[in-house]
């Protein structure tokens, strides 16, 4: 535990308390295993009016399946994870960074066998662009069994999406009403067609707060539990671990927090898969466009089936000067040797290859342009905007039934939950030129340019506080945010400054635990999350037993194989 101040500004707005007990827990709104492994989400009564109760468990469904491979031989609540049940309270607010247009959310889930007498709260902001509870299943299970609170935060981005047809958004407790109603977010302008979407069209730059984010989400489940317990009040900062874990977005966010200025409020930091912007490394920015662009092309070089654009968007690409050659073949080996030559490995691209089939290059590269440009509504440089869509790819208004679920099926950036991209239409080159845009965002020139490198610079991340244990645990095998990028960087930065940083690099581990499912992805590759509960063992070993924190481990893992289930010994957790 830290000895620092613990004088808290922050002022939470919309503060709701829920009981959750019986059939309805903190860690899976009652639907245990067999209810997170269903095919289809918990229904609503009212599919176009369904109640705050109905949208939490349906949001509690979503995250867990969109984070936690829980299909069968898995090995999740076998091998490794907890569903236990269990009861107590959840806490509700809104918080603000100083300066910022839009409020985010706050969560804190207080069980009620909370351990008074060994004090502890776990600190979980969302992955990618979740909401609210989208770090449900990297925290929660490890810390609500062993009695300690979790504070989540969707770090400024989140489901709060606006219907600009209709005028309509998000309440606190997830339906829908008018602006007057205290939303969580109501763009400028809240006007147009289409859908506003909070991470996209906040105009805050919320990544570059995350570290902000994160403090306030920890202050505010200190005055949950003093509400929740008060014969044991006042809880603070100088009573009460405080532990930082997150995966994705996430674990940049608990590194942003743990860097500080020499605020100790933290106790340590688990973070996995980070995105993390290091000086002199290239940012998610830089190689996700150039991912857009390239990737499709590059990945026959592998052996990986091409996508059935790839021939024509390799033509394009020639035609740009792109890529050099005159066959196909050609093209593709070029396109190949431009993004190894840039620092991409062949494991990140074949694991890439499962970003080019979701269309998610384009999807972060749209929605972070236009936060990092912090452009408003109807501003997006390349004229991206977001709407419902017909079955033929036109704008619609959003039906009721669809606004109503976005709270709970939302990811938080589109496509998905109903909401999709809409691109300029109109030029026979639209789908190159379009990737061009983005990509201009970071290497052309220009005002809207200028606007989103000045963005990405705000996020450069700073060693952590003198004496934080720290550990960083990240997939060698990672697509999305590769390693060599990202934790490669920040580790050598950290070390080098003499920082208590320890680094776990995790073989045939990549970045979607979820989509271990599908039998060929879990066939060849392992989960992450197991490496972050076993992390946050040994942290807590480390605060409360004096042992030492692990060492630096490169894990030699096993894939599981076609068909087989997974064993702990695939594993091969580090001693």
């Amino acid at each position: 535990m830290s000895s620092r101040s613990t004088a808290m500004a922050t002022q939470f707005d919309s503060v709701r308390v829920t009981e959750h007990r019986g059939s309805d827990d903190l860690l899976t709104a009652g639907l245990g295993l067999s209810g997170l492994r269903a095919m289809t989400p918990p229904a609503f009564a009212d599919p176009a009016a369904p109640t705050p109760a109905e949208l939490r468990r349906r949001a509690v469904w979503a995250n867990w399946r969109g984070i936690a491979d829980l299909a069968p031989g898995g090995g999740y609540g076998e091998v490794y994870g907890s569903l236990a049940v269990v009861p107590g309270q959840e806490f509700h607010a809104f918080a603000r960074v100083p300066g910022a247009h839009q409020p985010h959310r706050i969560a804190v889930q207080v069980p009620d066998a909370f351990d008074q007498a060994a004090r502890c709260i776990v600190v979980a902001p969302a992955s990618g662009s979740r909401g609210v509870l989208g770090a449900i299943a990297v925290a929660a299970p490890w810390a609500l069994p062993k009695g300690c609170a979790v504070a989540y935060t969707d770090k400024g981005a989140g489901t709060d999406y606006f219907d600009l047809d209709a005028g309509l958004g998000v309440r606190a407790d997830g339906t829908v009403g008018a602006p007057a109603d205290g939303l969580a977010f109501v763009p400028d302008p809240a006007s147009g067609r289409g859908v506003a979407v909070k991470h996209a069209h906040s105009r805050d730059n919320p990544e570059a707060d995350w570290g902000v984010h994160v403090k306030q989400a920890a202050e505010f489940a200190l005055q949950a539990l003093d509400r929740a317990f008060p014969q044991a009040a006042p809880f603070a900062f100088d009573n009460t671990t405080v532990i930082a874990v997150g995966i994705s977005n996430g674990g940049g966010a608990v590194l942003r927090a743990a860097e500080a200025d020499g605020d100790d409020w933290l106790d340590a930091v688990v973070a996995g898969a980070p995105n993390i912007t290091v000086a002199g490394a290239r940012p998610l920015y830089d190689y996700t466009t150039e991912a857009a662009l390239l990737m499709p092309c590059a990945l026959p070089v592998l052996g990986i089936p091409p996508m059935p654009t790839a021939a024509a968007q390799c033509a394009a690409l020639a035609d740009a000067g792109l890529v050099s050659g005159d066959t196909l073949e050609a093209r593709q080996r070029s396109a190949y040797d431009t993004l190894r030559a840039s620092g991409w490995t062949d494991a990140a691209l074949r694991a890439g290859s499962i970003s080019v089939g979701f269309d998610l290059w384009r999807a972060v590269a749209v929605t972070y342009a236009s936060a990092y440009g912090r452009f408003g509504v109807a501003e997006h440089p390349c004229g991206h905007t977001f709407s419902a869509l017909t079955a033929e790819g036109a704008p619609r208004p959003a039906t009721g039934a669809e606004r109503a679920a976005w709270f709970a099926d939302g990811s938080g950036i589109p496509p998905g939950a109903g909401v999709g991209i809409v691109a300029p239409t109109g030029d026979p080159d639209a789908p190159l030129k379009e990737l061009q845009c983005l990509r201009g965002m970071w290497d052309g020139q220009g005002a809207d340019a200028g606007r989103v490198r000045t963005g990405i610079e705000a996020l450069t991340a700073r060693t952590p506080r003198a004496g934080l244990p720290v550990i960083v645990v990240h997939g060698l095998d990672d697509g999305l945010i590769p390693t060599a990028f990202t934790s490669a960087r920040y580790v050598a930065a950290a070390q080098a400054a003499g920082a208590d940083v320890r680094h776990w690099q995790v073989r045939n581990v990549q970045h979607f635990d979820a989509f271990l499912g599908l039998p060929a992805y879990g066939a060849h590759y392992l989960p992450l999350l197991p490496y972050i509960y076993e992390a946050l063992d040994r942290t807590w070993a480390h605060l409360h037993d004096g042992a030492p924190m692990p060492a630096d481990a490169v894990i030699a893992t096993t894939p599981r194989g076609a068909g087989n289930a997974l064993k702990a010994s695939d594993l091969a957790m580090p001693e």
